[in-house]
């Protein structure tokens, strides 16, 4: 598989990017004061920035953890009985609010996948990916592609 370059020449997995884009819901996981917590969102994969963008409220939960502790995990999974072919996504990163040019190019690329989202105040967020763990049964049972920071194993 060819792998693709990122932001600082990171390389990332053909098979993890097609996962991200071929996927929308994600599961984020925040902890303040040592009290886990967890939120499903909508989300679009940005291959250039290797990043998650999703919306919540700050109403929310998890939208108020994210200004205590922006250090955040989370998966992204395919849902199936069938042993052979389970695959999924964890993953670890920053999340914050975009700011600036790529605020502009996050809500173009939500909208676009999203577009009833635009019937509504959207605040959008974006987990900038430190480590992807891949799991895909495809390859072998309990085969992992990961990438930390750049590298891939």
């Amino acid at each position: 598989m060819r792998p693709i370059l990122t932001d600082g020449w990171k390389m990332i997995d053909r098979r993890i990017v097609r996962f991200f884009r071929k996927h929308h819901v994600l599961t984020v996981a925040t902890t303040v004061n040592d009290e886990p917590w967890c939120a499903s969102c909508f989300y679009v994969y940005l291959e250039e920035e290797n990043a998650l963008v999703f919306t919540t409220d700050m109403k929310t939960r998890h939208g108020q953890e994210f200004l205590k502790n922006p250090l955040v995990a989370g998966n992204v999974l395919l849902e199936t009985h069938i042993i052979g072919k389970i695959r999924g996504i964890q993953f670890q990163g920053i999340v914050s609010e975009p700011e600036g040019e790529i605020a502009v190019k996050v809500r173009k690329a939500y909208l676009k996948r999203f577009p009833v989202a635009m019937l509504m105040e959207t605040r959008l967020w974006i987990v900038r990916l430190t480590l992807i763990k891949m799991t895909d049964n495809r390859l072998g049972f309990g085969k992992k592609l990961i990438w930390h920071n750049g590298a891939m194993a």
